[in-house]
Order: C-alpha cells, then sequence, then structure tokens
C-alpha cells in the first residue's frame, strides 16, 4: 500500500471520528466543543468578549455555520453526525484543491526562472 493511499484511508477515519467533537461534550454535558465558541459563549465564560475577537468574529460567516445543513439542525443526534462528517469532508475537499492548485502555480512559476 503505497503512502499516499495509507494518508487518504486516515484522513477518512478522521473524517469518520469528527461526529465525536459533538457527542462527547453532549454526552458528558460539557456545553460546546472546546474552542468552538461564539461571541455569547466566551461571554458568559469569561465575563467579557475582548475587543479583537468581537472585531474578527464579525469578519468571517461559516459557509456551513454549526457544521450543519439548512433544515438539520434540530432533526436530532444522527443528522448531526452526518452533518459533521459532509460539512468534514467538503472542508477536506477545498483544502485538497486549494493545495493542487498552489501546488501547480508554484511548479510553473518554478519552471519560468
Amino acid at each position: 500500500m503505497t503512502l499516499t493511499k495509507k494518508l487518504w484511508i486516515g484522513i477518512a477515519i478522521l473524517i469518520i471520528l469528527t461526529p465525536l467533537g459533538i457527542i462527547i461534550p453532549d454526552h458528558f454535558k460539557a456545553g460546546s466543543a472546546w474552542g468552538e465558541w461564539g461571541k455569547e459563549e466566551v461571554s458568559k465564560l469569561v465575563g467579557y468578549v475582548p475587543a479583537g475577537f468581537a472585531k474578527l468574529s464579525e469578519l468571517w460567516n461559516a459557509p456551513m455555520p454549526d457544521y450543519s445543513f439548512k433544515g438539520w439542525e434540530e432533526k436530532g443526534p444522527l443528522y448531526a453526525s452526518l452533518a459533521y462528517i459532509g460539512s468534514t469532508a467538503v472542508g477536506v475537499l477545498m483544502i485538497y484543491l486549494f493545495m493542487l492548485l498552489y501546488g501547480r502555480f508554484i511548479s510553473r512559476k518554478g519552471k519560468k526562472n
């Protein structure tokens, strides 16, 4: 088995495991997954929202808010898990395509010199 094939198998396993990010905190009644806090939750946790955090939170809106598809938010943990897997697969695909295009750009630039 090639190294590339092993890499893709590892990535696929990680994609399948992503629902643990919602299942585990829910199981232990821990609130949101660590580090995925919005302004409201940061305010509850530390008592205020840092100015830089507030400013940057308005700059970016996630393409798939809450890692879910429209209408799936209230359908239960199975749908939430499937949405997490789909969201992760979309993210991995976007990174892969970006790196592929960037690699081609860099390789063409190297040929010109």
